[in-house]
């Protein structure tokens, strides 16, 4: 795996904080920080590369994922959560964003990555104040999953109350080993009541990929992060059940989009190959 940061985390971040040049009934969630590590990547070197990386279409389909997975924040804090992973942080600024509402439950952060992400992340974020966090540097090809709960415990989390898990944009880089032993460790670390959100590709847009998605596939494979994995949305209920995890939810973009965009965005974001799934620990 790569010994530098992330370039598609980098990309994420860049069309969160742009959701701001999209029209006011299209904006679901303000991301301020993220801009910064495009900055710090140097795409703004590149005018040509940062006009094709930051269409509408991108910036659209991610506000309508930012938003999903903060819902999915919200209403853990709402019901009395105070400990949130982020498992494969790249650069989530939640514990900034959402700095008052965590505090206000006196919640900790635990965000887990690669170590040249994390520390390019706290490298940009420096000086910046938000919720409690405390930092896991870890490599999720090479490192044994099943050491995480420990190392979680180690920065004070609590295995016995509600964990909150959110795993956006990883699942597809991974190895079904990796997924596996992924899965497994957050069954050990989540109490009862935990809850896990995450995004994930269906693996038949893997198998049989559409033109659009063959360009993007060349893209993340040219930075060193190529596509790998994906589920069967139909087999993803029984899969998660045989490693503890009940599904609760599973969306595609495009029944998303409907839900929270108005109509004229809806093509921006429809993409029925990319799913939000959430679950709880049985």
């Amino acid at each position: 795996m790569r010994d530098r940061p992330s370039v598609t985390a980098a990309w994420v971040a860049a069309w969160r904080s742009f959701g701001v040049l999209l029209p006011e009934e299209a904006r679901l969630a303000d991301d301020p920080y993220g801009a910064r590590f495009a900055r710090a990547t140097g795409l703004f070197r590149t005018p040509a590369l940062a006009r094709a990386l930051f269409p509408q279409r991108a910036l659209v389909y991610m506000q309508v994922r930012t938003r999903v997975l903060d819902d999915a924040l919200r209403g853990f804090m709402r019901d009395g959560g105070a400990q949130v992973v982020l498992l494969g942080a790249g650069f989530d600024c939640r514990a900034l964003r959402f700095a008052h509402e965590l505090e206000a439950k006196h919640a900790t952060v635990f965000e887990v990555d690669h170590p040249a992400t994390q520390a390019r992340k706290r490298e940009v974020l420096a000086g910046d104040v938000g919720a409690k966090t405390e930092y896991i540097a870890w490599n999720f090809e090479e490192r044994d999953m099943s050491e995480l709960p420990g190392a979680l415990a180690e920065r004070g989390h609590d295995a016995s109350k509600p964990t909150l898990t959110i795993w956006e944009g990883v699942t597809m880089y991974l190895s079904e080993n990796a997924i596996d032993a992924s899965v497994r460790a957050m069954r050990d670390y989540s109490g009862p009541a935990s809850r896990i959100a995450f995004t994930y590709v269906d693996r038949a847009l893997i198998e049989h990929p559409t033109a659009r998605v063959r360009i993007v596939q060349r893209l993340v494979a040219g930075v060193g992060e190529p596509f790998r994995f994906g589920w069967d949305p139909h087999d993803l209920p029984r899969w998660l059940a045989a490693r503890g995890f009940e599904v609760k939810t599973d969306d595609s973009m495009r029944d998303l989009s409907i839900e929270l965009l108005p109509e004229r965005f809806v093509l921006h974001a429809d993409d029925a190959g990319r799913r939000i799934a959430t679950a709880v620990r049985t």
